[in-house]
């Protein structure tokens, strides 16, 4: 394989150097005859931490569409992604080399009746232990719970589960060597699933202050998804027109969604960028959602690191782009800690030590 140079400034260390790739590595040592592929502002590979790849909205997509979001992914720079439930059996993808990293949840796990068709495994309370079981020896060291939904009973969103149900699931999950998130919108379920010792939230539009503060004291992390939370109005609107006992709770959610971002933020949440692309939010898309955190009031600096090194090490890869390490990394024009926008617009990325896009 051809040797390839990428002169510019390393992230996160922001120091100028010469970068090299051979045999799909790292090295700063330089070798004989390497071609120039591209200079600028290189940075760690980015990481989608909720992505649905293999989704769509009837559910399952054959593999030639799975192949076209992953593709969409990887040319707009996200490397890495963690599959936040697919009903599409995606370990082929893993065996690609021209394709992202994936690690995998297997498939949603939520109440009967009371989650998007197609999507999940539709279950009653007694079942979802064994089910847990089930997707974590599945999947790649991750279980995705729907922790609330619509209750049609209610007519408004409502836990899946009953707590001890919730705390059964999750010592189950870690009893089997994976760790859990859930789909949380509501307030009611978070506090039963932080007690139990979960390990992620996905969106967390009701958390409180003393639950980001628990959640900053025992690890727990949070993924926003602000594109996902910003159709809460038009969720709103469906729930009144389905159910006439509606209350009203997307819309006190929606409306205090920065306050709990950025308390969230200021209480020391480790926070990751997750597009949820799939189903009606497509693929390809990681770069608007790290803007709109930005705009929600969060650091671009902070944005940035979450979507690469950060995100990286909390995924169990290569933070930064040491001596050794794999070659997976974009090329920008432009610095991105000053202008996330730069992101739509990656210049070269490098996967597995190949120009990809």
């Amino acid at each position: 394989m051809t040797a390839l140079r990428f002169p510019g400034v390393v992230l996160p260390e922001g120091e100028h150097r010469d970068v090299f790739v051979v045999d799909g590595r790292i090295t700063y040592e330089r070798p004989a005859g390497a071609e120039t592929a591209a200079t600028g502002w290189i940075v760690p590979g980015l990481v989608d931490a909720h992505n649905h790849l293999g989704l769509d909205d009837g559910g399952a997509v054959d593999d030639d569409e799975v192949e076209r979001q992953a593709v969409a992914d990887r040319d707009a720079g996200a490397l890495l992604l963690r599959d936040c439930g697919s009903p599409a059996d995606t370990r082929w993808v893993q065996e690609r080399e021209d394709l992202p990293r994936l690690i995998r949840a297997g498939r949603h796990l939520a109440r009967t009746r009371r989650y998007i068709r197609n999507f999940g495994h539709e279950i009653e309370p007694e079942e979802l232990p064994a089910y847990v079981a089930q997707e974590a020896r599945a999947g790649d060291g991750w279980v995705k719970l729907v922790g609330d939904w619509i209750s049609r009973q209610k007519g408004d969103l409502a836990p899946s589960f009953p707590p001890e149900v919730f705390a059964e699931a999750i010592r189950v999950a870690h009893e089997h060597g994976a760790k859990v998130t859930a789909h949380c919108f509501g307030r009611e379920v978070l506090q039963p699933l932080l007690d139990a010792g979960i390990d992620c939230i996905e969106h967390g539009t009701g958390l409180g202050t003393d639950q980001v503060e628990q959640m900053a004291a025992a690890g727990v992390a949070l993924v926003p998804t602000v594109m996902q939370t910003a159709k809460f109005p038009g969720f709103a609107a469906d729930g009144r027109a389905r159910f006439p006992a509606y209350s009203g709770t997307m819309e006190e959610l929606y409306a205090r969604r920065r306050e709990v971002v950025m308390s969230a933020h200021e209480a020391g949440v480790a926070m990751y960028v997750g597009s949820d692309g799939g189903g009606p939010q497509r693929h390809g898309h990681l770069a608007g959602e790290a803007l709109a955190m930005a705009e929600i009031g969060l650091p671009s600096a902070d944005v940035l690191a979450a979507a690469s090194w950060r995100g990286r090490a909390w995924l169990g890869w290569n933070a930064g782009l040491d001596e050794g390490a794999p070659a997976d990394f974009v090329v920008y024009d432009r610095d991105p800690r000053a202008d996330l926008g730069v992101l739509y617009e990656p210049r070269r990325v490098v996967l597995r030590g190949r120009v990809v896009a």
